[in-house]
């Protein structure tokens, strides 16, 4: 490895940064609690990022740069850290982006994540899919959750990434993780694969073909818990893109084997703090009720919010209310607030509707 890159692989694990961007014609950049930051160097050249690239790749990464346009490979730095990159071709440059996988795994009490969370990976079968937009945390939620079954549940657990991100170690579960491309080559085909290897539990790293899905969702519902991951913001929005991958005509299938087998759908965003540095996530939970999978197999997905807003007790939760909740504790701004929120003009009325509350109060306690 370059000596450059490890001391700007150093500025990223000293300073806690995310993402380190490496763009000709651009010093490097980091991205800093949500925010991009440059830092104090020269531009970079061609030959840095043509040197960086090959510090890090194989010749059959080389090979596979150079005949589709980008390469996706995880590394270990030292014993510091680990790194997902993505090496790309743009304008006839090469461009590196890297983001940094702590080495140690958080658990779930240590990225609050709501307390259902602990009761649904307890099922014994299911598919419980965790969304947001890209780098919202997906990776680093399933990793916990994994986790929390590898310490207190004696199981098969098979993880299916294209990289291998987080490295887990056995506990009270045997842990089998494969790499697409390395160990096996398609995600669709790791979890037919994974389906004669006894497995308990079975992470899906990337659901975003039409094939992978429906292996996926089979295997949720042939006695098997599923943990997947989409890009997709929302409840109600997950499963749409889910059912509008297949074709019209087996659409109808979908949502009936969808209702019967999804437990739940956690999506998140990753927001700056307003209170501290650091980042704060903010969540959405759907658990599926029997009114729920009702409302899945009639296509009725509008109705899911109201679900929702009845089911708090049972840990659901609209994002826009965690949201809201996190600005009253200051623990976010007002802009990143509206930013995330899924309704920003309803959220808004609920503001005027608080403020309003707020003063009435005032007025009477004087």
């Amino acid at each position: 490895m370059a000596v450059e890159l490890t001391k700007l692989l150093d500025v990223v694990v000293g300073q806690g940064a995310s993402d380190l961007h490496l763009t000709v014609g651009l010093p490097p950049m980091i991205r800093l609690y949500g925010r991009l930051r440059p830092l104090t160097h020269p531009p970079l050249s061609d030959d840095d990022t043509v040197g960086f690239m090959r510090s890090l790749t194989s010749e059959k990464h080389q090979q596979e740069l150079k005949e589709k346009g980008g390469v996706d490979l995880g590394f270990a730095y030292e014993k510091k850290a680990r790194f997902r990159v993505a090496i790309y071709t743009q304008k006839g440059h090469t461009g590196l982006s890297l983001r940094l996988i702590p080495n140690k795994l958080k658990t779930v009490d240590e990225l609050g994540l709501p307390t259902v969370v602990k009761e649904l990976i307890q099922r014994p079968r299911g598919l419980i899919l965790v969304t947001g937009p890209t780098g919202s945390g997906k990776t680093t939620t399933l990793a916990a959750m994994i986790n929390e079954i590898n310490i207190n549940t004696d199981c098969h657990i098979v993880t299916v990434e294209d990289p291998i991100e987080y490295y887990h170690e056995h506990k009270k579960s045997i842990i089998t993780q494969r790499e697409v491309h390395a160990d096996i080559g398609s995600f669709s085909e790791a979890i037919v694969k994974a389906l004669r290897m006894d497995p308990d539990v079975i992470l899906v790293g990337e659901m975003r073909e039409l094939d992978t899905i429906q292996t996926a969702i089979t295997a949720a519902e042939t006695g098997h818990l599923v943990l997947g991951t989409l890009h997709t913001t929302g409840a109600a929005k997950t499963i749409s893109r889910i059912v509008d991958v297949f074709p019209h005509e087996q659409q109808e299938q979908i949502r009936t084997q969808l209702a019967t087998s999804l437990i739940a759908i956690l999506s998140q965003v990753l927001m700056p703090r307003a209170d501290v540095k650091g980042m704060v996530a903010g969540f959405e939970i759907l658990v599926v009720t029997s009114a729920v999978q009702h409302l899945i197999r009639e296509n009725q997905l509008y109705k899911i919010v109201s679900s929702m807003q009845t089911g708090a007790k049972l840990g659901m939760v609209l994002l826009d209310d965690y949201l809201f909740d996190l600005y009253l504790q200051k623990k976010i701004s007002y802009q990143d607030m509206m930013e995330y929120s899924q309704s920003p003009a309803d959220l808004a009325i609920k503001m005027q509707e608080y403020a309003k509350q707020q003063q009435s109060a005032h007025k009477k306690s004087q």
